[in-house]
């Protein structure tokens, strides 16, 4: 469910604000400090998740979230309870916190992001963590290269045989530069010919859907690793951001000497944090809230993330919203932008 505009009335008592969510993917909330942008979006966080008790420790009167095909989700407070109901059709329904939070997927992304809490309690280096966790996946994704065959119906002719063939294996091509390969069958070559087909037709038939089950398993993965990676490159100017073989990443200076993740500067690791959150942690079809997204960037780097953050939302079908105090963070993109004001939308 796409979301196409949010309001709050009597935020902290005083502040009544809306927020228009855009098309393509981005949206920026600008505003002086103390007017709640912040709190809006961590709200928004809250209700999408389930946290409704949380939710309700917020001061304010109502939450409207309206959705592109007519649905309005209303938050009203009555005393200290929160009664969260879809309108649909002039019909309203009350929700648990199980219905809100299968609405859509939410990723929210805080100004504390540095560190965070791992499943045993712990807190560590964000992105530290985050880079021992793509190793872990890397490596175990790419342990299997050998092809499971599953069940199918011989339903289709050589041409078309050939043409999926010809497709999956430019998806492979894509996916080795990520380091994801199979073995293919000995005496057997991809993508095969019409003449490869005469007298070996059930074996083709089996690799083509044997690889097109490993592309299906694979693509979408091997696909955000290499999008990650080159996008952490382009920011990057003394030094390349690589994965071996063995899905260890590791940072390469001009002069050949290689850092770990836990060297690089404070507005590398946000970069590095922000990406993983969005490609690895993030669903596609999510509502992503990103709140100071210009924390330890220098100026330039804020002028590109926002390019970035399309790029990705388009990719990934997200709606993002980035909070913001900085002007060069919306760059160009005013248009793309909800000024906050301290009392009113």
């Amino acid at each position: 469910m796409k979301i196409k505009r949010i309001s709050v009335q009597g935020l902290f008592g005083r502040h009544d604000h809306t927020v228009n969510i855009f098309d393509g993917g981005l949206t920026y909330v600008h505003s002086p400090n103390g007017c709640g942008k912040s709190t809006l979006i961590r709200m928004i966080s809250l209700l999408l998740t389930g946290n409704v008790k949380e939710l309700a420790n917020v001061p304010f009167q109502r939450l409207d979230l309206f959705f592109e095909k007519g649905e309005n989700l209303i938050v009203v407070r009555s005393e200290n309870e929160l009664l969260v109901q879809m309108k649909r059709n002039e019909l309203e329904t009350e929700l648990t916190s199980a219905d809100l939070a299968s609405l859509t997927g939410a990723t929210f992304i805080g100004p504390e992001r540095t560190y965070m809490k791992r499943g045993d309690g712990h807190i560590v280096p964000a992105a530290e963590a985050y880079a021992n966790d793509l190793s872990n996946k890397i490596k175990e994704s790419r342990k299997n290269r050998a092809l499971t065959v599953p069940e199918y119906k011989d339903d289709m002719g050589d041409d078309k045989l050939i043409f999926w063939a010809k497709d999956l294996n430019a998806k492979l091509n894509f996916m080795r530069d990520a380091g994801f390969t199979v073995d293919i069958p000995a005496g057997l070559k991809f993508p095969p010919t019409r003449y490869d087909l005469t007298g070996s037709r059930k074996e083709y038939l089996d690799l083509v859907h044997g690889i097109s089950d490993f592309v299906s398993k694979n693509h979408h993965f091997s696909e955000s690793v290499i999008v990650f990676r080159d996008i952490m490159n382009s920011f990057l100017s003394d030094k390349d951001m690589t994965i071996d073989a063995k899905g260890h990443i590791t940072f390469v200076l001009d002069n050949g000497m290689t850092i770990p993740v836990k060297d690089m500067s404070s507005g590398e690791k946000q970069i590095f944090i922000i990406l993983y959150r969005l490609l690895f942690q993030t669903l596609p079809g999510s509502f992503v809230m990103i709140d100071e997204p210009e924390i330890s960037l220098h100026v330039s780097w804020q002028q590109r993330i926002g390019p970035v953050l399309k790029d990705v939302a388009r990719l990934r079908d997200l709606q993002i919203v980035a909070a913001t105090h900085s002007p060069q963070i919306v760059h160009d993109d005013w248009d793309l932008t909800n000024e906050l004001r301290a009392g009113s939308a």
